[in-house]
């Protein structure tokens, strides 16, 4: 069975379409890169997914049923993320709080909840970070409190919005490998969205890239190419693979380092 299926989707924002008569299907248990340019529609996918955008043409399966907002078989880790990292509040504290659905106030959880909560700090290997704030947790630290989270209640679909973002290379090496292990451990289905190709390479099973409002799905080597990649950007494309790194060139400027560049300083500032 697929665990997710778009068949001829068009969504949409106000009067701004995002995707149009977009159609694809992940199969279970699939690890899936999600990239395009800065506003090619990454989060607005996940978003129609966990059933919050609903689309405006066509029709979506997730897990063999409508998208149900609030579904408890899948997990999300939103890109804007809570302002708890400058707080006292403990990591254990901060998982548990998703135990209800991210409710007002810290949590009072029962044995069951409790034995949930150990069981997804256990899994991310956060032990340690249980009774520690999260104000003196490293970004790498705080990701893996923020994937636990979105492992409590065992979903069977895990949605990742940008978790690399703000991380150095070593932290995104290490959760793009602790993504993986937890997909296969768990035989799960995950969507893991990133700015660039490069991290993920040798953990994805497929990628699917998006932009101008159309969508490719396939290996790296069957995506990432030019004329696909020209196709989806609107502009002659070239792609570059050096030293076992790909770059997405146009005009001599790589385009997806840029947007990752971009997208630092305007959360910087």
């Amino acid at each position: 069975m697929n665990a997710i299926e778009f068949t001829d989707v068009t969504l949409a924002l106000g009067n701004r379409t995002i995707l149009q008569d977009v159609s694809f299907a992940i199969r279970e248990r699939e690890f899936i890169g999600v990239l395009g340019p800065n506003g090619a529609g990454k989060t607005t996918a996940l978003r129609a997914v966990l059933g919050l955008v609903a689309p405006r043409h066509g029709r979506i399966v997730v897990l063999g049923r409508p998208p149900l907002p609030g579904n408890p078989a899948i997990g999300y880790l939103p890109q804007v993320q809570s302002q708890a990292a400058g707080t006292r509040l403990r990591g254990r504290d901060f998982v548990a709080a998703s135990y209800h659905g991210h409710r007002p106030g810290l949590p009072l959880l029962g044995a069951a909840g409790r034995r949930e909560v150990a069981a997804a700090l256990e899994r991310v290997g956060a032990e340690d970070l249980a009774r520690r704030p999260l104000s003196e947790l490293s970004g790498g630290e705080r990701q893996r409190l923020l994937l636990a989270q979105a492992l409590i209640g065992r979903p069977r679909l895990l949605l990742l919005d940008e978790p690399l973002i703000s991380l150095d290379p070593r932290h995104q090496t290490a959760v793009v490998a602790l993504t993986r292990s937890l997909q296969q451990e768990l035989g799960i289905t995950v969507l893991f969205t990133a700015h660039e190709i490069n991290p993920l390479l040798g953990a994805i099973d497929r990628v699917l890239y998006l932009g101008l409002r159309q969508a490719a799905l396939g290996t790296v080597a069957e995506v990432i190419t030019g004329p696909a990649l020209s196709r989806l950007y609107g502009m002659a494309i070239d792609v570059v693979n050096l030293n076992g790194r790909i770059f997405v060139m146009s005009d001599g400027h790589d385009l997806e380092g840029s947007a990752h560049r971009h997208d630092e300083a305007h959360r910087h500032a």
